[in-house]
């Protein structure tokens, strides 16, 4: 049911952390010839792997279009429940409801508005209509209640927070022209706030070097506990991204938590930058003649994208000499989980990683 005449803020719910323990997990398949390099096939692998992984650790739904409906039940594990969904690209986690508790443990949802990142002005593909109606839908099969904003842009992988109500975004996403350009930051900062239930909200600039978002949190920095973060990490004076990273860390050091509690800062080391190869480009189908991914695109490389399951973590690996560094990272934030690597390659470019394409629904 649509609740229009309150907000999450009056009604006592608030948006639970990564960690928070889930019910569930929805994802996406993916098969958009425009976006992904032979129809999607290579990437389909590595969603068919995350998900016969993850259902291990907690049940999972796949999102599946009508044409795939078959392919994708065949592929996926017996466990793994099979809904056929209409959607026009395949990032869950930025379309998806924002999930909410609260004290009681009963969970509602947010229905943003989404334009595949920037609309008519910057956005990534048009039309959008049908993922725009993706939180709708998932609220409808969880028979949750849910708060829907008609004009407000917000994707899932643009914000994040420790459940204790801090929330961490990057100024290049949310106050670019092609989301909310005709909001100011504090009329932002406000619909955040009541919609979230946070009261402190820490800007970073920008987000991870030439990411086509235009700069998501989730490539940026995670939280692992209240007042603790990872941040993407880069000391290659050749790279745009030292730079990039240097400024988050100064902002993040000289803030502090909505308890008060200043950060705890783990550097998440990328590896070497990596790029698109002629082969890779050369598998997307062009648009308007014009091919949307190019031989030398830099791809959004960072450990930072991982995804926390009941009882592990899912951690994008690049076959790059920094894995096992990250892995050891992720094991020593989180020894009580089972650290699962995967390799991320065909999710890179696609345009995301793995916290991009799954969404935890909270116990």
């Amino acid at each position: 049911m649509e609740i229009s005449a309150s907000t999450p803020t009056k009604d006592g719910f608030y948006m639970v952390p990564e960690w928070a323990k889930h019910q569930g997990a929805y994802m996406m398949w993916p098969e958009r010839p425009d976006n992904w390099r032979e129809g999607g096939k290579p990437a389909q692998r590595v969603i068919t792997e995350i998900a016969n992984k993850l259902v291990d650790f907690e049940p999972v739904t796949m999102l599946v279009s009508r044409a795939q409906y078959e392919h994708a039940y065949q592929a996926l594990s017996n466990q793994v429940r099979v809904v056929e969904m209409s959607y026009n690209d395949a990032w869950i986690r930025d379309m998806a409801p924002t999930f909410l508790l609260n004290q009681l443990g009963i969970r509602r949802g947010i229905d943003w508005r989404f334009n595949a990142w920037g609309g008519l002005v910057d956005g990534l593909y048009f039309p959008w209509d049908q993922d725009d109606l993706v939180a709708q839908k998932i609220c409808a099969l969880e028979q949750l209640d849910f708060y829907k904003l008609q004009h407000f842009v917000l994707e899932g992988c643009s914000y994040t927070t420790d459940g204790e109500g801090t929330l961490i975004v990057t100024e290049e996403v949310l106050l670019s022209e092609g989301r909310n350009g005709e909001m100011t930051k504090d009329e932002i900062e406000e619909v955040l706030k009541t919609y979230l239930n946070v009261t402190k909200i820490i800007w970073l600039q920008e987000g991870f070097f030439m990411d086509e978002t235009n700069g998501d949190i989730d490539n940026m920095v995670s939280f692992i506990r209240p007042g603790e973060v990872a941040l993407t990490w880069s000391d290659d004076q050749n790279d745009p991204q030292t730079r990039i990273s240097r400024a988050a860390e100064k902002v993040l050091q000289s803030a502090t938590d909505a308890m008060g509690r200043p950060f705890k800062i783990h550097r998440l080391t990328v590896p070497t930058p990596l790029y698109a190869t002629a082969e890779e480009s050369e598998g997307v189908d062009p648009v308007n003649g014009l091919l949307p991914r190019y031989p030398g695109d830099r791809l959004t490389a960072t450990y930072v994208n991982a995804y926390l399951a009941n009882g592990a973590v899912f951690v994008p690996t690049f076959k790059e000499p920094q894995d096992e560094q990250a892995l050891q990272q992720y094991q020593a934030f989180y020894p009580d989980r089972q650290i699962i690597p995967i390799y991320s390659r065909e999710l890179l470019l696609g345009g995301g990683s793995i916290h991009s394409v799954i969404a935890g629904l909270p116990e």
